[in-house]
């Protein structure tokens, strides 16, 4: 049985699943949270399902072998494309995956013209496709790969010229073709919201990570594992390098604590 104290384990790619991980801290401040973030594998849109389902059934083994973890939040869209029924029928904890945002930016849309923003990982999976199939059928989808953006973003670059003329080259098509939402289906990309918003003024950004906090929630109440603590605690581990990772966790999330290297 779940302890109702254990952590919430929150898994990334790389930085990417922190913009998630500001949601849930602010929403659910009682929980404590262990963020794992594979830099060392990332990114993982280009890689094989397979390679990444190896990866992730290794850090949720990690979590739970170590810290009792309750609950897993998939903080990756690709991860959550290639693994997360395997991890929900191989593990007896709960799963909270990334839905892709289509739904919202369908009933939100008024021009009828939606860009995505994302990696072809969570392009090619079975949720990308349902949900497209499901809600936005009536919808003209300009999806774009965002390649090359989350390399920049794991260096800490969110902003400057080589950042804008990538951003620009993807965006540029979905805008010229009268799109007014902007779907950010990459946990990455939140952190380049400030750029876009200055590049393009008028169109509307589609963040999922607020939406996937309140499943946090309901999904913790549904199987009774609420925390009864007051505040929670949080540790940070990587695969990579964890200067590059201290510092964009001081920089930009304004966090503190230090984030520890592990091998799996």
């Amino acid at each position: 049985m779940n302890n109702n104290n254990a952590p919430i384990g929150v898994i990334d790619s790389g930085l990417g699943g922190l913009s998630v991980l500001q949601h849930l801290i602010s929403d659910i401040p009682n929980e404590s949270y262990i963020y794992f973030s594979d830099n060392a594998y990332c990114p993982y849109g280009k890689k094989s399902f397979a390679e990444i389902q190896s990866r992730v059934f290794d850090i949720v083994r990690f979590l739970i072998d170590k810290y009792n973890v309750k609950l897993v939040v998939v903080a990756c869209n690709t991860a959550t494309a290639a693994a997360i029924d395997e991890l929900r029928a191989n593990f007896p904890i709960p799963f909270v995956g990334m839905e892709p945002a289509i739904k919202p930016a369908a009933l939100k849309t008024k021009t009828g013209v939606i860009g995505v923003l994302a990696t072809e990982g969570t392009f090619n999976g079975r949720l990308f496709k349902n949900t497209y199939e499901k809600y936005a059928t009536e919808a003209t989808m300009i999806v774009t790969a965002g390649n090359n953006l989350v390399e920049y973003i794991e260096a800490g670059i969110v902003d400057g010229t080589d950042i804008e003329n990538l951003l620009k080259n993807y965006i540029d098509p979905m805008v010229t073709n009268n799109a007014d939402l902007l779907v950010l289906g990459c946990t990455h990309f939140p952190f380049l919201s400030d750029t876009i918003k200055t590049l393009y003024p008028k169109l509307n950004l589609i963040d999922p990570a607020p939406a996937i906090s309140k499943q946090t929630l309901n999904i913790l109440k549904i199987n009774d594992i609420e925390s009864a603590s007051t505040s929670g605690n949080r540790l940070f581990f990587t695969s990579g390098d964890p200067i590059l990772f201290n510092q964009f966790l001081k920089f930009h999330l304004s966090i503190s604590e230090e984030c520890q290297r592990v091998d799996i």
